[in-house]
């Protein structure tokens, strides 16, 4: 038998197991906690120090002491709790007291302006938020903070803000509430890229809809020594979902490092000191770390098993260079945050091809469709959708009944993004419905063109868009941000031109280079190509 065909009688076999009732703090910590306290859950890896344990136990009971203190305040079934908070065991403290109150998880990035603080906790009714000092100061900023907040601080009692550290020295005792699959429990905001942001609502059960998933692309997950770590913020539905919950869930341990801006050497130290095994490392991060040239020589300690990229589509350049690097496969997976890990490579298993992204996950049913809702054939463009009910699938978006039923085609949800398939079933990720460059008759996705320039050694990142032009309808527009130490100027902008005509099409390549400092993008890594379209 074929390992397509293992692929696909797995597929087929694989059967959900959603039980009655489910809680996220019992799920990721108190089954762990109360026969063995002394495992270690999480590893901190702050500046000039060294990694410093967390175990079970003692999130257990941090947990069930930030649950007392909030309960006091009255914080209970159903508020929105925002969690202002970087990588660390406070963030995963803050999550399970939320979930033992059936309250509902609304992690917020630091990287937010105060605009971007105050936008959320306003469209969600937060009832209260658990920060630092560079959160506190956000809040400050903000003109119209909620009136009823309860605030509480990670860095000590700071005006009204109560002490993190003095509620988890009262203690408390608040075993999880009784919730099912379907109670609300966490939600994610859209990263906003064609858009303003939207509260997506979700159900523990969209724990449960990772795991199996996150097993099968870290290759077996977990094994002996398997130790988790991620760059990607916990706000963020990748960070979250797709390393830290699951890791926990599992009994293995996450390495947390709780910075702001991604440092590429950084990454590459930590992956070497801590003994990272299974890594969730989103493209543009893996991006720029190829920039650094070979990490081998300088980090020789590196031993990663598994490695998991997503986000946005990773490309053939990235997918070949961290094979190299790190000298395992790159699992890639697709999702959004209202619907994550539908798709994914399995190289194991022999479902891994470069360029694409590559098959349903198990338990999923993803496919895609013409504008008349007829499915595509391979080969032909159309939207990716995923089929309801499904564990990972959204509730709704928070108080915006309109925009969640245009989001579904019947038991279909609509993703708006674009991917062709090819004859074995395979899916090539291709762009937004937003992002498809419509230039003389030719539909143009923006990734196999950023993915082209990203091969140009004088390249560090790439965005494509779409620019109005009277005879063409739009031209391909890119900007291009330049590895450390290139200058551009007009002879590099044909040459690269020159690059991606010679390599794709005539049709394909940017009639207009314009080099940036710095690309815009959300705290999640993915590019904001509204901003460009708006610069034009």
């Amino acid at each position: 038998m074929s390992q397509d065909d293992a692929f696909g009688r797995l597929r087929g076999a694989f059967r959900w197991e959603i039980p009655e009732k489910f809680n996220i703090a019992e799920a990721i910590c108190d089954r762990w906690a109360e026969p063995e306290p002394d495992r270690i859950a999480i590893l901190t890896k702050r500046p000039g120090a060294t990694l410093e344990p967390t175990t079970y136990g003692e999130l257990r009971a941090a947990s069930h002491a930030l649950a007392a203190g909030l309960a006091e305040r009255g914080v209970g079934r159903g508020d929105r709790v925002a969690v202002l908070l970087p990588q660390g065991p406070e963030a995963a403290v803050a999550h399970l007291a939320v979930s033992r109150l059936a309250a509902v998880a609304t992690p917020l990035a630091l990287a937010f302006g105060p605009d971007a603080v105050s936008f959320r906790l306003t469209d969600s009714g937060a009832r209260a938020i658990v920060t630092n000092a560079a959160g506190l100061a956000k809040l400050r900023a903000v003109e119209e903070p909620p009136s009823d907040l309860v605030v509480v601080s990670t860095d000590g009692a700071d005006g009204d803000a109560l002490d993190y550290r003095a509620l988890l020295a009262r203690g408390g005792e608040v075993p999880p509430a009784d919730t099912t699959p379907d109670d609300p429990a966490l939600m994610i905001y859209t990263s906003g890229t064609t858009g303003p942001p939207k509260g997506a609502l979700h159900g523990g059960r969209v724990l449960l809809g990772h795991v199996p998933g996150f097993r099968l692309t870290h290759d077996g997950f977990p094994r002996a020594g398997d130790l988790g770590w991620t760059p990607a913020d916990w706000a963020w539905a990748g960070g979250l979902l797709n390393l830290m919950m699951p890791c926990l869930h599992d009994g293995v341990p996450v390495v947390a490092q709780p910075v702001v801006k991604f440092d590429p050497e950084a990454a590459f130290a930590l992956i070497a000191e801590a003994g990272v095994r299974n890594a969730f490392i989103p493209p543009t991060a893996l991006r720029l770390m190829a920039q650094s040239g070979d990490p081998r020589e300088r980090h020789p300690g590196m031993a990663l098993r598994s490695l998991v990229a997503a986000g946005e589509r990773l490309g053939e350049a990235s997918f070949d260079w961290a094979r190299r690097a790190f000298g395992v496969p790159v699992n890639e997976v697709y999702g959004q945050t209202e619907c994550n890990y539908v798709l994914a490579s399995f190289a194991h298993l022999g479902v891994s091809k470069a360029g694409f992204t590559g098959k349903p996950t198990p338990g999923h049913e993803v496919a895609l469709f013409r504008q008349d809702g007829t499915r595509c054939a391979p080969g032909e463009q159309g939207e990716i959708r995923v089929r309801r009910p499904d564990p990972v699938m959204f509730l709704e978006y928070w108080d915006k009944p309109e925009a969640t039923a245009e989001k579904f085609s019947g038991d279909w949800l609509l993703t708006g993004d674009q991917a062709v398939t090819d004859a074995d079933g395979y899916f090539r990720f291709l762009g937004r419905d937003d992002d498809v460059i419509t230039s003389a008759g030719y539909r143009i996705g923006p990734s196999d063109i950023e993915d082209c320039l990203s091969r140009h050694p004088a390249v560090a990142l790439a965005a494509v868009v779409g620019k109005p032009d009277e005879m063409r309808t739009e031209i391909v527009k890119a900007f291009v941000q330049l590895t450390s130490g290139v200058s551009g100027d007009e002879a590099l902008a044909e040459e690269l031109k020159l690059f991606v005509r010679e390599r794709l099409s005539h049709h394909e390549y940017p009639r207009e280079i314009e080099f940036v400092a710095e690309l815009p993008l959300t705290t999640t890594g993915k590019i904001i190509r509204r901003a460009l379209r708006e610069r034009g």
